[in-house]
């Protein structure tokens, strides 16, 4: 897997939270950041699933459990 260099400031009580952070848990800083910004798209991921299930819902008119039977058959 080819990796690249990312550069990125924080504040210095941050910076010392994530060294103190990623060595209770036995990871080098830059695991821990990338296991960070994993759990971060995942949840940015499942926030638009849920918005376009919403809006779905909203334009077929599925307002309760009921509305899905209806509609599922």
């Amino acid at each position: 897997m080819q990796r690249s260099i990312i550069n990125i400031s924080v504040p210095k009580e941050l910076e010392k939270q994530i060294s103190a952070l990623a060595k209770k848990e036995h990871k080098t800083k830059s695991e821990l950041l990338r296991g960070a910004f994993r759990s971060y798209k995942l949840r940015q991921d499942w926030a638009r699933i849920r918005a376009w299930g919403e809006e779905t819902a909203r334009k077929m008119g599925i307002e309760t459990d009921d509305d899905v039977e209806r509609i599922a058959g």
